[in-house]
């Protein structure tokens, strides 16, 4: 019996894969975040006086709320799991190929700390910015009611978001657009304006953030090949924003502009 891998799959074949994994994922995600930007920019309303609720409860009863969110977290995986099979069907290691593995966790955690720290505060400014500035609505960054699994679905919502976000517009889509032979500049920029566009919902500061971050996210990749490090950043700032916000007293949120 033969041992060759398969063959490539052709252009055509990889340019429908991305769509159909974008169109499971975070570009499903784009496109009705563009549609609610622009429900929100012709209702009426200014921008300044708009709001979004991240991780709202889902039930009245405690268990049943605990039940819908744990769903939500492990069906919104499964994404990640059809990037990762589709990247090594070729026989390849899809975790080593993107570098989301362990292989070097002391320095991926440092990295992933730095980054989060370098792209945090600049972000923090950029929504104070837009809420002043009236492009931005007001975001709470948790919704849910306080019980003693609130901090635990907190941290996986984080770590879901992280995985869904890096696996899929960083590794595996950089990867697939790179197979494709866009230049490492498109290939940046489409990574970057994805990750802007899902979160147009928020407003325009959210908007040009996420770029930025998308931005350095994806030069990154580019250059180390690997998205742990990544992972690890995204946790680290969704951590905080949601632990944080749920932990903060209402007058200080409402010091800071984000209550």
């Amino acid at each position: 019996m033969g041992t060759d891998a398969p063959p490539a799959p052709t252009a055509r074949r990889l340019t429908a894969e991305i769509w159909i994994v974008l169109g499971l994922s975070l570009g499903q995600s784009a496109v009705y975040a563009i549609v609610e930007i622009i429900a929100r920019l012709t209702e009426g309303t200014p921008l300044a006086n708009q709001s979004v609720a991240l991780n709202p409860s889902r039930a009245v009863r405690p268990y049943l709320d605990l039940t819908y969110q744990l769903l939500d977290v492990a069906f919104s995986l499964v994404p990640v799991a059809l990037a990762l099979f589709l990247l090594s069907a070729r026989g390849r290691a899809a975790v080593r190929s993107i570098g989301f593995d362990l292989a070097r966790p002391a320095r991926d955690l440092a990295t992933g700390v730095g980054l989060a720290a370098a792209i945090g505060i600049p972000g923090l400014g950029l929504y104070l910015g837009g809420r002043a500035l009236g492009i931005t609505v007001q975001v709470t960054a948790s919704a849910l009611n306080t019980y003693w699994w609130t901090v635990p679905v907190l941290i996986l919502a984080a770590l879901r978001n992280a995985l869904v976000e890096e696996v899929v517009v960083v590794g595996y889509l950089m990867t697939r657009l790179e197979a494709l032979r866009w230049p490492a500049v498109r290939v940046v920029a489409a990574s970057a304006l994805l990750r802007g566009a899902y979160h147009l919902y928020q407003g325009f500061g959210p908007f040009l953030g996420n770029v930025v971050m998308g931005v350095i996210f994806a030069e990154y990749f580019r250059r180390r090949r690997r998205t742990m490090p990544l992972v690890v950043a995204h946790t680290v700032l969704d951590v905080v924003a949601f632990v944080g916000y749920a932990l903060l007293p209402p007058h200080w949120r409402s010091a800071l502009g984000i209550a």
